[in-house]
């Protein structure tokens, strides 16, 4: 999908299918962890522009159907193996709104070191 460059199909087909049946006041209540097909399972990481790039456009997917105002304040985490080395990179990103933490929250001072770069 990545190398096809059809990820964001992908992923507005997977909005479409699982968020766009509830009301905006619904989707307050909701929290997106977007993690890349191609990471899930695999230890491999989106670079930070590319979780940026695939935020900021489930953010605009959001903003198109329920509004501008609703988009900004939807929590989207990245879900894709942050570790100590990239979560400060990731976290920087003006769309990535903090992480779904996997495999790092079982070693407490991996999971403590993530925690600390959120800004």
């Amino acid at each position: 999908m990545r190398k096809a460059e059809t990820q964001n199909q992908y992923v507005a087909k997977q909005l479409e299918e699982s968020l766009y049946h509830l009301s905006a006041e619904q989707l307050k209540n909701v929290v997106i962890a977007y993690e890349p097909i191609w990471a899930i399972g695999t230890g491999l990481t989106a670079s930070a522009q590319q979780a940026q790039d695939m935020h900021a456009f489930i953010r605009a997917q959001i903003a198109e159907k329920y509004g501008r105002e609703v988009a900004l304040h939807l929590t989207i985490l990245y879900g894709g193996s942050a570790k100590p080395g990239n979560a400060g990179e990731l976290f920087a990103c003006p769309d990535v709104d903090g992480g779904l933490i996997g495999g790092a929250s079982l070693v407490a001072a991996d999971f403590v070191a993530i925690t600390e770069k959120l800004p």
